[in-house]
């Protein structure tokens, strides 16, 4: 879903940021994006390597720190940043006590940083998604709420998904409870930010 509320991308300049292992990378090669995909681990790039080979998509993809790439603007960017994870616990229940609550605070500490990284590299104008498959409002409403104190605005979702999956804010609000015909979700939050 993330990649979806940044609009059409066909022949735009897309940034993955924080990509491997890669399946919003796919996403956006297939949908006609020039996707530069970048992440700071080597060995999760090697299956983001694999899977677009496999998949004869194309993209440039670049070992680096998320805080500290830069490049010419882009037209886009997807920043799907590091998280708990706690809304993925259906599928990986270890998360519960591989985390704590400092972990909260750091990676959303984390996550702020690289939004104002991601400021730097996007088009006047050109729409940023924030996105995290955590539960925890400090990893998405707060951090959002951050970004608009520092410059951002938010572009609000309309009927780029289901609307029972947008919250009164705009924002984009996932939980396993969602479609139990098919299984359930995973938990997530994804937020669509313009510079001001």
């Amino acid at each position: 879903l993330p990649a979806r509320l940044l609009g059409e991308v066909r022949g735009k300049r897309v940034l993955d940021l924080c990509a491997a292992p890669g399946g919003k990378t796919l996403q956006l090669a297939a949908a006609g994006a020039h996707v530069t995909a970048v992440d700071k681990s080597d060995q999760r790039l090697k299956r983001l390597k694999e899977n677009l080979q496999r998949t004869r998509l194309v993209a440039d993809v670049i070992c680096a720190d998320a805080l500290e790439f830069s490049a010419e603007p882009f037209d886009a960017i997807l920043l799907d940043a590091p998280c708990t994870s706690t809304g993925t616990l259906r599928r990986h229940p270890d998360v519960a006590w591989l985390r704590r609550p400092s972990d909260v605070r750091a990676l959303a500490e984390l996550q702020t940083q690289l939004i104002a990284a991601a400021a730097k590299l996007l088009k006047p104008g050109a729409p940023l998604v924030y996105a995290v498959c955590s539960l925890e409002p400090e990893e998405g409403e707060g951090v959002v709420a951050e970004a608009l104190r520092t410059g951002w605005r938010r572009a609000p979702l309309t009927d780029e998904i289901p609307s029972d999956f947008i919250t009164a804010d705009g924002d984009m609000r996932t939980h396993p409870g969602h479609w139990p015909e098919i299984g359930g979700l995973d938990g997530f939050f994804a937020a669509r930010l313009l510079r001001s």
